[in-house]
């Protein structure tokens, strides 16, 4: 059983009750019909539960450690995977990770952020967060897809890029506002999946692409709730931590209703945590779609149409010209 979510309580109880009764099980017809009455409440419960998530709610499934990764989806969903390391400038960051691999009978290019699942991988890679050399990195990968008109995959998945110091005295806004723009001119289709956490100028440094999707339960945000918080009420406490993330409309339904993202994948009941592989799959199925539609498209419609996609973002509301002299 995964970790349970703090609102999770009663579906851990009754996970823990089905475990103990299917293992104290003598035969299979002992406790049968105990077993199935349970299974089909916990489904029933399952179902209402991640039906009805808060935003902050989708913000702690989006975080949650056993959710599946950028190098689990490389394990799951492609074939031939070849890393590639390296900005030539500086270093190899972990966070940031590239590769070519084959998606069924595409070859692609492979960017994605890696949070790491143990206490080393994470520190390794920075909990996701990536430094100017990450971005330098993907961009370099990216440009060299382009030449050979590979598409590209970039799953994002971070809180944010990494605000030490030294990513700010190596140009980190500098290289994410570089990527922005290089990714925008890249002669070739790119598809980009949030696929837990898509936090800030992190997120956007490897999200311009013709298609943008997002899991069911992860989130697209400016800034992380604890960071919005921190802001409006000088303080990110299980209070203000709700309101900012309500007030953010950082959730898949909230963000596809502004045109922030393009498609909703759905998860397993329960998240992707709780099945890795069908979440692989759907992704999979997703994701071949998709690029069977873009490559009938030639270069400069790819470009014409990521720049229109990226100039319609966003919904505003006008009022009539009476109420705005009203307001003045």
């Amino acid at each position: 059983m995964p970790a349970p979510l703090p609102f999770e309580t009663e579906i851990h109880a009754m996970e823990e009750l089905l475990t103990r009764l299917e293992q104290g099980a003598g035969s299979p017809a002992d406790a049968s019909d105990e077993i199935k009455r349970i299974r089909k409440e916990l489904t029933a419960l399952l179902r209402k539960t991640y039906s009805t998530l808060t935003p902050w709610q989708t913000v702690l499934v989006s975080r949650h450690p056993e959710r599946p990764q950028t190098m689990d989806y490389a394990e799951m969903i492609f074939d031939e995977f070849v890393e590639l390391h390296g900005d030539r400038a500086f270093g190899d960051d972990r966070a940031i990770r590239c590769g070519f691999a084959r998606l069924g009978n595409f070859k692609t290019l492979l960017v994605g952020h890696q949070k790491g699942h143990t206490l080393k991988e994470r520190q390794a890679c920075y909990y996701g967060c990536a430094h100017p050399e990450g971005y330098r990195k993907a961009l370099n990968k990216m440009k060299l897809a382009a030449k050979f008109r590979l598409p590209i995959i970039c799953l994002i998945d971070t809180p944010g890029a990494f605000p030490g110091i030294g990513a700010e005295e190596r140009g980190q806004a500098q290289l994410i506002a570089t990527s922005i723009l290089e990714m925008s001119q890249l002669a070739t289709p790119v598809v980009c999946v949030v696929i837990g956490e898509g936090g800030s100028g992190g997120a956007l440094g490897i999200g311009v692409g013709d298609r943008v999707a997002m899991l069911e339960h992860a989130y697209y945000s400016v800034i992380s709730p604890e960071g919005c918080a921190g802001i409006l009420w000088k303080t990110a406490n299980d209070e203000t931590k709700p309101r900012a993330a309500e007030a953010l409309r950082l959730t898949s339904k909230h963000l596809k209703d502004l045109r922030a993202v393009d498609d909703v994948i759905p998860e397993p009941l329960g998240g992707a945590h709780r099945d890795r592989r069908k979440t692989a799959a759907t992704l999979k199925t997703y994701l071949l779609q998709t690029l069977r539609v873009l490559r009938t498209k030639k270069s400069d419609q790819l470009l014409t149409e990521r720049y229109e996609k990226f100039r319609r973002i966003g919904v505003y509301l006008e009022s009539p010209e009476s109420e705005i002299a009203t307001l003045k």
